[in-house]
């Protein structure tokens, strides 16, 4: 017979196990998709009833018997609640103020991606909703980050820093001193609010003149010294540090160097402590910083001076170098690095001298050399 040789052969049965294999697998697959599938949102629109015909039959005893349509909720049939959402996250960060310079703060803030939650509050709310709508759309490319705004100060409510940048400008031929009595005033409407809403916040002043305004949002917000700072002579220093490194012609990263004193005509450059890679410009040059200077070093922290107002009679205001640097003493803030910063506090008596080459300073009535 024809199966003789098939029987004889040894690989007979594997090919009978392949097949009944095969056949079981058959069987299993074809009787999982004949029982009955869990409901779905469709099911519970349209009912179980599958195979209804159409046409005049689908549509005879309509008359009759009327289909209750109940629209499902998309946000509850594809979501799961379980947990209440976290309204506030603990590097909550709000700006007051949402001119350029607040809009800056913010840009550096996402952009960095510093926080993902900022609030930003205003007295002028089409501009307060243009640009609270202009980062809400970016929100897919940085992070997508919270974003709120408001006219009312509780939006700052749970904030872990809050920006002071509102207030009045300077004018043309106005310094910011003729500032003070303006902002003073804006200060005492927006403190009290901003401190019920956020008591632990630490209150970071960016409005002019800064030194003082840190002193009277100290005094009107009843906070400790630690809480209420202000950006004092951050960003001069950074500029310090630009013009000097311009001039040597490397990376302005790799120069150390401060500006002291008011955030204004009388700032300070400590040229003792100047220096590139731990060298000290005044073992190279003695009297660096002094007008007896040959290489008249000195024109650099004077033309300091002069930046900021350069860059607003320029374009009109100046908001990148402040926000950056604004954020700079964020990050300090919230990240707790032990940053040590050329900012407006409190001391008790502090004010310094210049005499001969070294500069001292007088604190509680004692003498003390930067060397």
């Amino acid at each position: 017979m024809v199966l003789s040789p098939l029987l004889s052969n040894s690989s007979l049965p594997i090919c009978l196990r392949t097949l009944v294999r095969v056949t079981s697998t058959r069987n299993f697959v074809r009787s999982r998709h004949n029982r009955a599938l869990p409901p779905t949102i469709l099911t519970k629109v349209f009912g179980s009833n599958k195979g209804k015909t159409f046409g005049k039959e689908a549509t005879a005893g309509s008359a009759q018997k009327t289909l209750n349509f109940v629209s499902p909720c998309l946000r509850e049939e594809l979501l799961c609640k379980v947990s209440e959402p976290v309204r506030d996250c603990c590097h909550k960060v709000t700006i007051v103020g949402a001119g350029m310079v607040g809009v800056a703060i913010a840009n550096s803030l996402l952009f960095q991606r510093i926080t993902s939650h900022i609030a930003m509050v205003d007295i002028f709310p089409k501009k307060l909703e243009g640009e609270g709508m202009d980062f809400c759309h970016s929100s897919v490319f940085i992070g997508d980050p919270k974003i709120e705004y408001d006219t009312d100060f509780c939006i700052s409510q749970n904030s872990k820093v809050v920006v002071i940048c509102a207030g009045v400008r300077p004018q043309k031929g106005e310094t910011r001193l003729n500032l003070v009595q303006k902002n003073t005033e804006v200060l005492k409407n927006m403190i009290p609010p901003l401190v019920s809403y956020s008591p632990n916040a630490v209150f970071l002043i960016i409005s002019n003149p800064v030194d003082i305004l840190a002193w009277i949002t100290w005094k009107v917000s009843g906070l400790p010294v630690h809480q209420v700072i202000g950006s004092g002579t951050h960003l001069d220093s950074a500029r310090f540090r630009y013009l000097i490194a311009d001039r040597l012609g490397i990376a302005p990263s790799s120069v150390q160097a401060n500006i002291i004193g008011e955030h204004g005509d009388s700032m300070v450059p400590l040229w003792s402590g100047v220096n590139v890679a731990g060298v000290q410009f005044r073992d190279i040059i003695p009297n660096i910083g002094l007008e007896t200077d040959d290489e008249k070093w000195y024109e650099i922290s004077k033309e300091v001076v002069k930046m900021g107002p350069t860059v607003r009679c320029l374009k009109g205001y100046s908001n990148t170098a402040i926000g950056l640097s604004t954020v700079d003493i964020i990050i300090a803030i919230l990240r707790n690095t032990q940053t040590i910063m050329p900012v407006s506090t409190l001391v008790q008596v502090y004010f310094i001298m210049r005499l001969a080459f070294q500069e001292y300073v007088i604190y509680d009535n004692k003498f003390f050399l930067f060397t």
